[in-house]
C-alpha cells in the first residue's frame, strides 16, 4: 500500500517556510548578536516581517519579492544575502524577461545617482555595490532563467515523445484497419459471388413449371431474402472498401498458379507442397495467398537473384507456410528504405485468420512464416490485437532487415502509399510536427539562454569596469615620466601632483600619498610618495 501524497498546497507552505528560515537566518543573527543598536527589537522584528512579505509575494509577483528585498539592504545590510536567493526565483517564476531588466536597470540607475549624486560615495564604494548587483542579482536571475528554459526543453521533448508514440500508434492502426478493408473487400466479393448463385437458383426454381404453387411462393420469398442479404452486404461490407485499388488478385488464384507467375517474372522459386493439401476455408486461403504474394514480392525487390522456397503443408490441424530466400548475389535494388507497413498488414492478415507469423534474416537471407488454424475462430475482435511488439515498425530495409514496406511490386499488388514515417496517407501528423516545432523552439531559448547566463555577466562587468575607469581614474593619475622627475627634498606644492589621490592600501603609513599610472580596470595605486615637513622624503614603486 502507497503512503498517502502530502497535498501540493502543503508542500508549497512548507517551501514558503523553509525559505524564510533561510533568508532570515543572517538578519536574524545579526539582530540577535550585541551591541544592539537603538530600536534593535523593532528593527529586528520589521526586517523579518518584510522578508516574510517577500516570500509570501514571490510565487505570484516575484519582481515585487525582489525589490522588498534590495530595499531592505538599504535599512539593514544582510538583506544582501537575500538577494541572490530571490533574483533566481525570479528568474524560475517569471515568464518574460523584459520587466526584469527594466526593474535591474532602474535599481543601477537610482543607486548609481543616490550614491554618487546624494551621498557623495567614492567610486570604490560604488563599483563594489554595482558588482553586489550584478553579482548577486543579475546572474543567480539569468540562472534561474536557465534553469526556466531547461525545463520548458523537457516538457517540450516529453510532449514530443508523446506525439511520436501517438503518431506511431495512429500509424499501426491504419495499417491494420487498411488490412481489415481489404479483408472485407475479399468477403464482399466471394460472399456476393455465393449469394448472387443462391438467388439465380431460387429464380429458376421458381419458374419451374412443375413446382406447386405453395413451394413456388417459397422459393420467390427466398429469392427476395437471398437478393435482400446481397444488398445488406453490399452496404455494411462494401463501405469499407478502399476505393482507390482493388485487389489485382485472379478470382480463385492458387499458390501454385502465384509461384508459377513469379517464375515467369524471372524468380528462381522452388515449391514444395505437402500431399494433403486440398481445399482450404475462405479466410485460411486469403492469409496463405497473401503471405507467399507478399514474401515473393519482398524477395523480388530486395533479393534479386537469389533462390526462394516456398513450403506449404497441413500439420495438426492447421497450415504452416514458410517463403525463404537466400542472400541477394548483388545486393538490393535500389529504392526507399523500409518502413514496416506491409509487414504489419501481413501481420494483421494472418491474425485476423486466427494464426501468428514471424519475419526475420535467417542465415544472410530472409524468412517469412506463418502458421495459420483450419478450425480456429478468427480474431476479429479489436481487443486481440495481439502482442504490442509485434506490431514494432522496423525502420531499415536490406537483406539482412526487416523489409516490408516494398511488399507490394512486382508479383503482387501495387503499394498504396501509406507511410508509417508520415507520408502520404497521413492523419495526426500535424501534432507530431507541432510536438516538433515546440522542442526545436525550446532547444534555441535554452541554448540562448544558457548564452545570456554566461556572456551578460560579463559584458556588464566590462562595461561597469569601462564606468568605474574613468571615476577612479580622473585627476589622479602620475604618469612614469611625471614620477621620474620628481627629485627628494623639493617641495610637495612645487612637485605638480595630481590632484587627486589613488585609494591608499590597507596600513599605509602615515604621510605617504598614493597615485596610479592608470592601469585597466581597476587603477590600483602604482607610486608611493611620503613626505616630513611639506617635502619628499622617499618614492617608490608598488609591487603588484
Amino acid at each position: 500500500m502507497e503512503p498517502p501524497r502530502t497535498p501540493p498546497s502543503v508542500r508549497r507552505r512548507a517551501g514558503d517556510l523553509l525559505l524564510w528560515a533561510v533568508v532570515a537566518a543572517p538578519v536574524a543573527y545579526a539582530g540577535l548578536t550585541p551591541p544592539w543598536p537603538r530600536h534593535a527589537v523593532a528593527l529586528l522584528a520589521g526586517s523579518l516581517a518584510l522578508l516574510g512579505l517577500a516570500v509570501a509575494l514571490g510565487r505570484r509577483w516575484p519582481l515585487a519579492a525582489l525589490l522588498a528585498v534590495v530595499l531592505g539592504s538599504l535599512v539593514d545590510g544582510n538583506f544582501v544575502f537575500g538577494i541572490p536567493v530571490f533574483s533566481y526565483l525570479a528568474g524560475r517564476r517569471s515568464a518574460r524577461a523584459g520587466r526584469v531588466a527594466a526593474v535591474f536597470g532602474a535599481i543601477a540607475v537610482a543607486g548609481t545617482a543616490v550614491n554618487l549624486g546624494l551621498l557623495g560615495t567614492d567610486p570604490d564604494t560604488w563599483f563594489l555595490l554595482a558588482s553586489v548587483l550584478l553579482f548577486a542579482g543579475v546572474f543567480p536571475w539569468l540562472l534561474g532563467r536557465l534553469r526556466r528554459q531547461q525545463r520548458a526543453l523537457a516538457e517540450a521533448g516529453e510532449r514530443h515523445a508523446e506525439a511520436e508514440e501517438r503518431e506511431r500508434r495512429a500509424a499501426v492502426e491504419r495499417v491494420r484497419l487498411r488490412e481489415r478493408a481489404r479483408i472485407a473487400q475479399d468477403m464482399h466479393d466471394s460472399l456476393g459471388h455465393d449469394l448472387s448463385l443462391i438467388a439465380l437458383r431460387a429464380a429458376a426454381l421458381e419458374l419451374a413449371a412443375d413446382l406447386p404453387p405453395a413451394h413456388r411462393s417459397a422459393a420467390g420469398e427466398l429469392r427476395a431474402s437471398v437478393a435482400a442479404a446481397t444488398e445488406r452486404l453490399h452496404d455494411i461490407i462494401g463501405v469499407l472498401r478502399e476505393e482507390r485499388a482493388g485487389s489485382l488478385r485472379p478470382a480463385g488464384e492458387t499458390v501454385a498458379e502465384l509461384v508459377d507467375g513469379a517464375r515467369d517474372a524471372g524468380l528462381a522459386v522452388d515449391l514444395r507442397a505437402g500431399p494433403d493439401g486440398g481445399e482450404l476455408p475462405p479466410l485460411v486461403a486469403h492469409a496463405v495467398h497473401r503471405v507467399v504474394r507478399e514474401a515473393l514480392t519482398n524477395a523480388a525487390r530486395y533479393a534479386p537473384g537469389a533462390p526462394v522456397t516456398v513450403t506449404v503443408g497441413r500439420a495438426g490441424g492447421e497450415v504452416a507456410v514458410s517463403v525463404i530466400n537466400g542472400p541477394a548475389p548483388d545486393g538490393p535494388l535500389p529504392g526507399p528504405a523500409s518502413h514496416g507497413s506491409g509487414l504489419l498488414a501481413l501481420r494483421e492478415r494472418v491474425r485476423l485468420a486466427g494464426g501468428v507469423l514471424d519475419a526475420g534474416p535467417r542465415n544472410g537471407g530472409f524468412a517469412v512464416t506463418a502458421h495459420v488454424p483450419l478450425t480456429a475462430a478468427p480474431a476479429l475482435a479489436a481487443g486481440e490485437a495481439g502482442r504490442p511488439d509485434d506490431l514494432a515498425v522496423p525502420t531499415a530495409a536490406g537483406p539482412g532487415a526487416d523489409r516490408s514496406s516494398g511488399l507490394a511490386g512486382s508479383v503482387g499488388e501495387p503499394d498504396d502509399g501509406l507511410r508509417v514515417d508520415g507520408g502520404p496517407g497521413r492523419a495526426p501528423g500535424d501534432r507530431a510536427g507541432d510536438a516538433a516545432r515546440r522542442l526545436r523552439e525550446a532547444r534555441r531559448r535554452a541554448r540562448r539562454s544558457l548564452l545570456v547566463a554566461f556572456g551578460a555577466p560579463a559584458g556588464l562587468a566590462l562595461a561597469l569596469a569601462l564606468v568605474y575607469y574613468p571615476l577612479a581614474t580622473a585627476g589622479a593619475v602620475l604618469d612614469r615620466s611625471g614620477y621620474e622627475r620628481l627629485r627628494l627634498g623639493e617641495e610637495r606644492d612645487a612637485l605638480g601632483l595630481p590632484r587627486r589621490q589613488a585609494d591608499p592600501p590597507t596600513g599605509a603609513a602615515a604621510g605617504c600619498e598614493f597615485y596610479t599610472d592608470g592601469n585597466f580596470p581597476f587603477a590600483e595605486p602604482t607610486w608611493r610618495l611620503c613626505f616630513a615637513d611639506g617635502r619628499l622624503i622617499s618614492k617608490e614603486r608598488i609591487a603588484r
